[in-house]
């Protein structure tokens, strides 16, 4: 009699181009360990080219601060039809990706009727909404941290969790060579380099690009010599850019080559967000900024429950680098940030001292290879 050979049908839900990112790795990983398995998932371009089968008719939402009529409409019927999907299709396990507005939401509407729910990159209930943890113990077998404190925060919270490390360790090199860099990009070796990394939604950019495009014209007014380059998000559109840019002809656009430009760059003026360690892993002095509507500021103003917003500065405890929010985030404060930045030496030095605790914090390379056996481990129990 023939041995039956167990291929399991794994559904990945991510809302976020970040998690579009993360959830082709772990599906890559969870290929190499399991070639057969059935991967069918939400999400975009890069979950597809890992060789996930993306549900159609479900779009990946994308959303930040309060959502609008469309975004909530998409987010109802998306909400809908993976219900539908769940409760017809036999799947070995549940794996829900960062975009807590979404997956939250499925895990509530599936639970008693779904396979094992497994969240990877888990919202970040220790800065804000507590009161979810309560939903996720109800619905979550097992949470995969990507954060060295998670753990222990999760477990004394009464979930199931497991610290994986940061999967951002797998895409960047063990080192970078600023020289090299800036030569691949075509820019002069010397001088100042000024990167900016204004954000992965079309929103974040349209809120934050153009004050950053004021501060550095200032700052060139100062420093004549130094070149601006632009890291373009794939989510983020051309026209977009190409708008906000047409009397900035002095930045130059480097499109889905962030560690480059990171790497290339003195010093970023980057949006808050998961950019913010990637910079810290890397090596980079950086500027935070952020602005969004007064409405959703205010909602996360109350909501937040811990001193910082940077990834950067949560991670070491302290505001070793300066966050520059909603209306502290004038072209008159980034000018005065960065210079004093620029012209310190030793503030860059402890920055990049700091950097290199963070990043030895988050343990090694091998997060989406981790995240993976452990999903396929608990398949098999």
């Amino acid at each position: 009699m023939p041995t039956l050979v167990f291929v399991p049908k794994i559904l990945l839900v991510t809302g976020e181009a970040s998690g579009d990112l993360h959830g082709a790795n772990l599906a890559r990983a969870l290929r190499q360990l399991h070639p057969g398995a059935e991967l069918i998932g939400v999400g975009g371009q890069k979950m597809l080219e890992a060789g996930v089968r993306l549900l159609p008719h479900v779009d990946r939402v994308d959303a930040m601060g309060v959502p609008g009529i469309r975004q909530l409409v998409k987010g109802w019927k998306t909400l809908r039809t993976l219900t539908k999907y769940i409760r017809r299709e036999p799947l070995d396990a549940i794996v829900l990706i960062d975009s807590p507005g979404l997956n939250l939401r499925l895990a509530k509407a599936v639970a008693g009727t779904s396979p094992p729910i497994i969240y990877y990159i888990a919202p970040q209930v220790w800065a804000w909404g507590k009161r979810r943890l309560s939903l996720m113990r109800r619905t979550v077998k097992l949470v995969l941290a990507i954060l060295p404190f998670e753990e222990n925060f999760f477990r004394k919270a009464g979930l199931v969790c497991r610290f994986v490390g940061h999967p951002l360790l797998d895409d960047l090199a063990s080192a970078y060579d600023k020289i090299q860099e800036r030569a691949g990009l075509g820019l002069n070796p010397d001088g100042v380099v000024l990167g900016l990394l204004p954000g992965s939604r079309e929103q974040e950019v349209r809120d934050i690009l153009p004050t950053l495009l004021g501060a550095v014209q200032e700052l060139r007014k100062q420093t004549p010599n130094i070149q601006v380059v632009l890291a373009q998000a794939d989510s983020v559109s051309d026209a977009l850019l190409k708008h906000i840019l047409s009397k900035s002809d002095f930045v130059r656009v480097i499109k889905g080559k962030p560690n480059a430009v990171i790497a290339a760059s003195d010093l970023l003026l980057i949006a808050s967000g998961t950019a913010t360690l990637q910079a810290a892993l890397i090596g980079t002095p950086m500027v935070i900024v952020y602005r969004t509507s007064p409405l959703t500021y205010q909602i996360a103003k109350r909501l937040v429950t811990i001193p910082y917003v940077g990834l950067v500065n949560i991670l070491a405890d302290q505001g070793v680098v300066p966050e520059l929010l909603q209306d502290r985030m004038t072209e008159e404060n980034i000018v005065y940030e960065v210079r004093q930045i620029l012209e310190n030496p030793e503030r860059q030095r402890m920055m990049q001292e700091v950097f290199q605790i963070i990043r030895q914090s988050l343990g090694s390379p091998g997060a989406s290879q981790r995240a993976a056996e452990m999903i396929l481990d608990e398949i098999r129990l």
